[in-house]
């Protein structure tokens, strides 16, 4: 027994440990006339920003930051901007697998507690609620990284 709990105090491990809402708004800009039928379907538009900081040796608070509107212009439905954050500590993780488990996994463990605050939040302003689709945060890590590979020529010259 003492073998077992010897192999799992070594084993990587990611521990949330609280999760909060740092900043929420939700804009109906147009109400009641959005509230409305509409003649087409609204262009649905998300952004999504990751950011981490250490805290502590093994502490790292995640901010999941998500940025929408539906509809354009005049035709607005409705706009939201959520920093949902959460403090994790990091456990028997190599240095070089660090940075990507905070900016993969943290927020992929976040992510489905702000999409809900972001679907509550849509409902109680008078609209179906939005689910967001799932978020590949590994494709979005590598896409940062491609971006930074490609600007550090730039701050070479």
């Amino acid at each position: 027994m003492a073998e077992g709990n010897a192999t799992q105090d070594q084993a990587p491990a990611i521990n949330a440990m609280v999760q909060y809402t740092k900043d929420f708004s939700f804009e109906n800009p147009n109400a009641p006339r959005s509230l409305g039928p509409q003649e087409k379907a609204p262009n649905i538009a998300i952004q999504v920003h990751v950011n981490a900081q250490q805290v502590a040796e093994t502490d790292f608070e995640v901010n999941l930051v998500l940025e929408g509107s539906a509809g354009e212009g005049p035709n607005t439905l409705f706009k939201f901007e959520l920093d949902y954050a959460g403090m994790f500590r990091l456990h028997n993780i190599a240095p070089n697998d660090m940075h990507p488990v905070v900016m993969i996994e943290c927020p992929r463990l976040l992510f489905p507690f702000a999409r809900q605050i972001i679907a509550e939040a849509v409902r109680g302003g008078g609209f179906p609620p939005l689910y967001i689709d799932p978020i590949d945060f590994a494709a979005l890590y590598r896409k940062r990284l491609e971006e930074v590979a490609a600007n550090a020529p730039e701050l070479k010259s």
